[in-house]
């Protein structure tokens, strides 16, 4: 049973509408007037019992806010969904699972590391994965405005996704 939400992103305005924050986008769609506070390195409410979190270190870290909210409220692993922006999916496709592989996720490898195990749940928001350049450089850029009504087709169905965390399942907007 899901007891931990986390909405991976990089805190600052200049990361605000970047692809890796897909994860803080879809915590501010879902919960809009959330009371967010600081703690675990993070900002941290309870909406209807579920404790949700958006670390404020960078992604790289995100090991740190999760693992230490975990030892707090002795989470296991698998009561934990990540939330992230994943460049194996195409835009407007995402995919709740329970376990897997990194696939080069910085924030996937920090939370890892820190809880020993990668058997937490993800939900991956496809972001696609650019034709040509760095890919440092694309999820660090702002999606285009296209690519922001996509994201904003597929929010609910992904809040309609996360009412059972349990079940593994794949939309497309």
């Amino acid at each position: 049973m899901v007891k931990l939400m986390v909405f991976l992103g990089n805190p600052g305005k200049e990361y605000r509408d970047t692809r890796h924050n897909a994860g803080f986008m879809l915590a501010d769609h879902l919960y809009p007037s959330a009371s967010w506070q600081l703690k675990f390195h993070s900002a941290f409410s309870i909406v209807d019992g579920m404790k949700v979190m958006k670390p404020m270190t960078m992604m790289n870290l995100s090991g740190t806010a999760v693992s230490e909210a975990a030892a707090f409220y002795k989470l296991k692993a698998e009561e934990i969904l990540v939330v992230h922006d994943d460049l194996e999916l195409p835009l407007g496709t995402a995919k709740l699972q329970k376990d897997g592989g990194l696939q080069g996720h910085n924030g996937l490898r920090s939370i890892k590391e820190r809880l020993g195990t990668s058997a937490f749940c993800r939900l991956r928001i496809g972001i696609g994965r650019p034709q040509h350049g760095d890919v440092r450089l694309y999820v660090t850029s702002p999606f285009r405005k296209d690519e922001k009504e996509i994201l904003d087709s597929l929010f609910p169905l992904l809040g309609r996704m996360l009412e059972d965390p349990e079940r593994e399942d794949t939309v497309k907007a």
